[in-house]
């Protein structure tokens, strides 16, 4: 799949990694990147799905994304 800014993301089925990126969690959900960060700021994110803190960036578990989502693993 392929975003209008050219980025390219994998079906969130395939994808095998332990987290996601902000942006690639924003794609998934059809939500604004920034929406995730502010959840991750006021700790207003679902349950399952709460953020990594990595050098200053967000990293989002994959499990729990794909059970928001509920897309099968």
């Amino acid at each position: 799949m392929q975003t209008q800014t050219g980025q390219r993301f994998t079906p969130l089925e395939q994808v095998t990694k332990p987290n996601l990126t902000t942006a690639e969690l924003a794609f998934y959900s059809n939500m604004a990147a920034q929406t995730w960060r502010v959840k991750a700021c006021y700790e207003t994110f679902p349950d399952g799905l709460r953020p990594l803190r990595v050098c200053g960036k967000l990293a989002w578990p994959t499990a729990g994304a794909k059970k928001l989502l509920g897309v099968t693993a």
